[in-house]
């Protein structure tokens, strides 16, 4: 077959386009230019030189022929902007689903020639094709590292084009063939954070673009202040870390965008006891179809936490989902990721 190869710098994707070169496919890698160094470079030092250093090190020693797809400013339209527009509502957005959605497995797939028959990178999950000839994903045998919680948005026409070389690896498998191959990059650690941040942090990231807001951050219980903040938007419900009181640990509870109010409790169930049932909408099953099943498997985030789950449809479009227990990161604007066992059926987004 002839494979466009995703390529980002690091071991997992070098290590996918060895694997399909030793098949004997024609491979061709293809690195995009995502980083915003030119729109927020005074935050911090951008990793994306680095990143093509190693790719180009990478081909050359594959003797794979690589382009570079400039796609900053597609980046910035649909990712970046859905970023802002999320947080400034007061939810909590996850890019790196939508940049698997719309620029990864959307705009680069529309980009290059139709005669490439599949697309690779570098993930931890596997494309299963069922009886029926549709696609769904299954989960990686390494639980740490499975990454179908972030594909879980993709549609039909997407799987069908993928191939993952490495999902059916666990990370040491994938570490050890790096070596083998003598990668220029088989000792680099492996990438954190927001795909488009690399090393600036997030926070920073927020306010350039949304300024700072002093607004009051009181006790649930109470009502009593017990600090400032700097906006509504630099806090997501259920996080613990930054919120610099003394006494804790503390926890975000609620918040009231309209008027930049941010609640925090010692007991983060003193909000909502259950925090094990919550509505969500905007399904999207791998298969164009709900399952038959009503109780199955579901991730909130990606790791490898999961819980089991029962689907009340409440209309067609929204349901109510009770896990088997209580999730303090349940935040509206997030993705649950749905399961039958090891097989990943697809998503809906967090309404409430």
């Amino acid at each position: 077959m002839k494979v466009a190869v995703l390529v980002s710098g690091g071991v997992d994707s070098s290590v996918a386009l060895r694997l399909l070169k030793d098949l004997g496919h024609e491979v061709h890698a293809f690195y995009l230019k995502i980083w915003l160094e030119d729109e927020i470079s005074f935050l911090n030092e951008c990793p994306w030189e680095d990143d093509l250093k190693y790719v180009r090190e990478v081909c050359r020693q594959a003797d794979v022929p690589l382009q570079i797809v400039p796609m900053q400013k597609e980046y910035f339209d649909t990712v970046v902007n859905y970023t802002i527009k999320e947080v400034k509502a007061g939810r909590t957005p996850n890019p790196d689903v939508m940049c698997n959605n719309n620029i990864k497995f959307g705009l680069f797939m529309s980009k290059i020639d139709k005669s490439f028959e599949k697309i690779a990178t570098g993930h931890y999950a596997q494309i299963y094709k069922r009886k029926d000839g549709k696609f769904i994903l299954k989960k990686s045998p390494d639980p740490i590292k499975d990454q179908t919680y972030f594909l879980g948005n993709l549609k039909q026409a997407q799987l069908k084009r993928l191939t993952f070389p490495i999902g059916h690896l666990p990370k040491t498998e994938v570490r050890s063939l790096a070596a083998k191959y003598d990668l220029p990059n088989k000792d680099r650690k492996d990438s954190q954070g927001i795909c488009f941040l690399g090393k600036f942090r997030y926070e920073d990231f927020i306010k350039h673009y949304l300024g700072t807001k002093k607004g009051d951050l009181l006790e649930y219980e109470t009502g009593q202040k017990l600090a400032d903040h700097e906006g509504y938007y630099l806090f997501t419900i259920g996080q613990r870390k930054g919120i610099k009181l003394s006494g804790g640990p503390w926890y975000v509870v609620s918040k009231n965008v309209l008027k930049n109010i941010v609640y925090v409790s010692k007991d983060y169930h003193s909000a909502d006891k259950k925090r094990n049932t919550f509505t969500v909408n905007n399904f999207n099953w791998f298969t164009g179809k709900a399952p038959i099943k009503k109780s199955l498997q579901i991730k909130l985030r990606h790791g490898e936490k999961v819980y089991n789950c029962k689907i009340k449809y409440l209309n067609k479009s929204k349901a109510e989902i009770k896990i088997d227990g209580n999730d303090q990161g349940i935040s509206p604007g997030q993705f649950a990721v749905f399961y039958d066992k090891e097989f990943c059926l697809g998503s809906a987004l967090i309404a409430s």
